[in-house]
């Protein structure tokens, strides 16, 4: 007898099958949470209440989350903070990145600087923000700049240039000017690619705001996290992090919901 279809290799499993087993770990994971933390009194529970809460102790604690620590104000401020940082990087890699990918000698004296920008650790640029720009707003935002525009650029020109010669010939042929060929031929092609890579990117620069935000940082989601961890509140630190993790989902989402209007023919590759 073979294996059940469910565990044969590379299967695809239902979307209903996936979402149950994606809901199953979930209850597996908050099971473990409860028994661990779970008992009458702090020296019953394996991991005491000062190092790590219950779910119970979370959710108690979250009305006082959203008043005493200006939870609504903390994610507008880092929402604010990757909306700017993020949206530079992409009026600059963007327009950059697709000229390295329709130009090849660009793309190889780019490619040296792009290389540079992607191997240097994300924790490295905090310091290096800090030294450029200093303390302020705008150290935050070009910290987002920094760590996220040498990877759109590369994934950008890596889209462009993956369209087949065979697009470009045919345009050519039918007497199609080099302007052409970029709009109508190289960038309509790769346009979902790249917004998959916007998509990918805007949740990569959401977590990186975290970081900035534990250097002298006024408001914001990481800054809250701070703050509780500091006080000894770890209640409200993990509740900030569901917050986080919601958040995230709820923007993918979104992206998500917008990539099948404007991309339906792609669906499912995604």
């Amino acid at each position: 007898m073979g294996p059940s279809p469910l565990f044969a290799l590379r299967a695809v499993p239902s979307l209903p099958v996936r979402q149950a087993a994606g809901g199953f770990a979930i209850l597996i994971v908050f099971f473990i949470w409860f028994v661990l933390t779970s008992g009458a009194t702090p020296e019953a529970r394996v991991i005491s209440p000062s190092v790590f809460p219950s779910p119970g102790e979370v959710l108690r604690g979250f009305p006082s989350l959203v008043s005493e620590r200006n939870l609504i104000g903390g994610i507008a401020a880092s929402l604010n903070r990757v909306f700017l940082g993020f949206g530079l990087a992409l009026l600059v890699a963007i327009p950059l990145g697709i000229l390295a990918g329709s130009f090849r000698i660009f793309g190889a004296a780019a490619q040296p600087i792009s290389l540079f920008g992607r191997t240097i650790p994300v924790a490295a640029l905090l310091p290096l923000s800090l030294q450029m720009f200093g303390i302020g707003e705008l150290q935050k935002i070009m910290f987002i700049f920094l760590a996220t525009a040498p990877f759109v650029f590369h994934d950008t020109a890596r889209a462009i240039a993956s369209v087949e010669d065979r697009y470009v010939d045919t345009a050519r042929t039918l007497g199609a000017t080099s302007s052409h060929v970029m709009t109508k031929v190289l960038i309509a092609l790769a346009l979902p690619d790249i917004y998959s890579i916007i998509r990918t990117m805007f949740g990569i620069a959401f977590g990186y705001i975290m970081l900035a935000e534990v250097v002298d940082a006024r408001a914001g989601l990481g800054y809250i996290m701070l703050q509780s961890q500091r006080r000894g509140m770890p209640e409200h630190l993990v509740g900030t992090l569901f917050v986080i993790s919601a958040l995230a989902f709820g923007i993918d989402a979104l992206f998500k919901f917008f990539q099948r209007g404007f991309f339906p023919y792609r669906q499912g590759h995604d």
